[in-house]
C-alpha cells in the first residue's frame, strides 16, 4: 500500500511539472525575451571582478568584499566579516549589508526590484550585490551572489557565488531564486558616482544615511553626484549646502541653500542661508533670509519657527 501511494504522489508531481502555472516563465524573464531594453548589449561580462570564495556562513563578507574592492575600496572578506556577520543568525541581513558598505567607504545604493535594472547597472561597469533564497518561502536559504554578467540569447547570467568563481544560471531560475528574496540588490559605488538606474528617493536616503558615517568631503562628493543629476531636489541641495558649510567652503553653502530656498520656499534652506551668511559677515543679507525663514515657518513649518526667531534676533543684534 505505501508503495502505491508513492506511485500515486509521484505520478500527481509529474503532471503538475507538465500543467502547471507555477512552472511558467517568471514575468520579468519573459519580457526580456520579449523587448530588451533599448541600447542594452547583448552580453557583458564583467571579468576584472575579484572573487572571494566564500568560507561557511560567510557568503554575505565575501559578496560585498566582491562589490567593494571592484569599486576601487580596500577590503577583505575577514574585515567585513566583523561588520556583517551575525552568529545567532548565522548569516548578515540586509541593514547590515549597507551599513557595512558606507562604513567602508561606498555609496551604497538599493536597485529598482526589475532584472533589466541589474543589467543596465551591470553594462555600465557596475558589479551588483544581490540576495537570493535558494530554498523555498517556507523554507529559505538565504545566500548572498554578486552578478557579473549576462548573455541575452542565450538567457543566462554570471554570478560570484559561493565556491564558484563564474556560475552559469538561466535567467527563469535566477528570477525565481531573486523573486524569493524580494528582489533585493544593491550597487555600491565611490561618493560621487551613482548607479545609472537608482531611483532618485532610494538615492538621496542612500546618501543620508551614508553621511552619518563619513567624513565630510566624502559626504560632499555625494551630494554633489546627486545634485548634478537631481538638480532640483531639496534634501540633495540641503546636504550639499550643510556639507560644504562643514569644510569650510561658505560660499559654495551659501550657493547650495539659496538655490533650494528660491526653488522651493523652504524654511530650512532660509534659516540655513541665513546663517551662512551671518557667518560672512553679510548681516543685512542674513537679515532678510531670517525674515523670510520666519514667514516661511509661521505658515507651514512650525518646526523651523524657533530657531528662525533666534537667528533673526541675532541678524538685529547691536544695530540700531
Amino acid at each position: 500500500m505505501e508503495r502505491s501511494r508513492r506511485a500515486w504522489l509521484f505520478g500527481a508531481g509529474m503532471g503538475c511539472l507538465s500543467g502547471c502555472a507555477v512552472f511558467a516563465e517568471p514575468p520579468q524573464s519573459a519580457a526580456l525575451a520579449a523587448a530588451p531594453p533599448a541600447g542594452l548589449p547583448l552580453r557583458t561580462e564583467l571579468r576584472a571582478v575579484p572573487f572571494f570564495p566564500q568560507t561557511p556562513y560567510h557568503c554575505g563578507p565575501a559578496a560585498l568584499a566582491t562589490v567593494l574592492v571592484h569599486a576601487g575600496l580596500a577590503a577583505t572578506p575577514e574585515q567585513l566579516a566583523d561588520a556583517v556577520f551575525l552568529p545567532t543568525r548565522a548569516g548578515a541581513l540586509q541593514a547590515e549589508m549597507l551599513a557595512a558598505a558606507r562604513r567602508f567607504g561606498a555609496l551604497a545604493v538599493p536597485l529598482p526590484p526589475q532584472l533589466s535594472a541589474l543589467f543596465v547597472e551591470v553594462a555600465a561597469g557596475h558589479a551588483v550585490l544581490l540576495l537570493q533564497n535558494l530554498g523555498l518561502a517556507i523554507a529559505p536559504r538565504w545566500h548572498y551572489a554578486v552578478l557579473v554578467g549576462y548573455d541575452l540569447a542565450a538567457r543566462e547570467l554570471v554570478l560570484r557565488s559561493g565556491t564558484t568563481e563564474r556560475e552559469r544560471m538561466g535567467f527563469a531560475l535566477f528570477e525565481r531564486t531573486w523573486a524569493r528574496a524580494a528582489h533585493w540588490a544593491f550597487v555600491a559605488l565611490p561618493p560621487g558616482q551613482l548607479p545609472v538606474t537608482a531611483g532618485e528617493v532610494d538615492a538621496v536616503q542612500a546618501a543620508i544615511a551614508f553621511e552619518r558615517v563619513a567624513a565630510a568631503a566624502q559626504a560632499l562628493r555625494a551630494y554633489d553626484g546627486l545634485v548634478a543629476r537631481w538638480p532640483g531636489n531639496a534634501l540633495a541641495g540641503l546636504g550639499q549646502g550643510n556639507a560644504r558649510a562643514t569644510v569650510g567652503d561658505l560660499g559654495g553653502a551659501a550657493s547650495a541653500f539659496e538655490r533650494v530656498a528660491t526653488q522651493h520656499d523652504h524654511a530650512a534652506a532660509w534659516h540655513n542661508l541665513g546663517a551662512v551668511l551671518l557667518r560672512q559677515g553679510r548681516r543685512a543679507q542674513a537679515q532678510t533670509a531670517a525674515a523670510r525663514a520666519v514667514a516661511r515657518a509661521s505658515a507651514a513649518e512650525p518646526q523651523w519657527l524657533q530657531a528662525s526667531h533666534a537667528l533673526l534676533a541675532l541678524t538685529q543684534a547691536d544695530r540700531p
